[in-house]
């Protein structure tokens, strides 16, 4: 029989109290090490919700640094080329609220930031995201509400960073995945050439 958790005082009372350390620890405005950060970080996850509850979290990633700190309290997060769903810029349309991860490769902790964003077609530190000649054509920019450190266990619980735990072959390639579970009408040998070695080279393409 399965057990539900139904209230937050049923939590809590399975989980305790937090650790006074992590009680504490978020902050409102960027420290200059959230910044050093954020310059060293070549991705992030960005989570959101639509106005009916629907959920979406997205992958971003760049060269380091590619997230744009405009002050203590302000980032910004350019748009690449992608596959034009849109789910979380939808989102953020209807409910501004987003949480952000940072990951710096090889690190076990994160950068958490919570905040309220906005989209944004244009503004002059667009210029500062260009990468491989491509200037975004949108921002989310990001009010900043909470930030604060994670700690590492999720990391080291799953061996996240060790390469001798890596298994990329355990399932079929993305073409085969595509095929089998998508069902497009695109042959196997079609979708193993897109997504073949010339795939990276596509990356700044709209």
């Amino acid at each position: 029989m399965t057990a539900e958790i139904t209230s937050h005082e049923e939590l809590r009372a399975l989980l305790g109290a937090p650790m006074p350390r992590a009680a504490v620890k978020e902050r409102a405005t960027l420290h200059e090490r959230d910044r050093q950060w954020l310059a060293a970080s070549p991705f992030c996850l960005v989570a959101t919700a639509g106005a009916d509850g629907s959920c979406d979290v997205s992958p971003k990633g760049d060269p380091a640094g590619f997230t744009v700190v405009l002050d203590d309290r302000t980032i910004a997060v350019p748009e690449r080329p992608g596959n034009r769903r849109a789910d979380g810029y939808r989102n953020i349309l209807d409910n501004p609220h987003v949480g952000l991860i940072f990951l710096i490769p090889g690190r076990t902790d994160t950068l958490r930031i919570n905040g309220r964003a906005k989209l944004v077609r244009d503004a002059p530190y667009f210029d500062e995201m260009v990468v491989q000649g491509h200037r975004p054509v949108l921002a989310v920019e990001v009010a900043v509400e909470q930030v604060f450190y994670h700690c590492a266990k999720a990391f080291l619980r799953a061996d996240l960073w060790r390469p001798e735990t890596w298994r990329p072959d355990v399932l079929p390639s993305r073409a085969h995945l595509i095929k089998e579970v998508e069902a497009p009408p695109e042959s196997l040998a079609d979708l193993e050439r897109y997504y073949g070695p010339g795939y990276a080279e596509k990356l700044y393409r709209g």
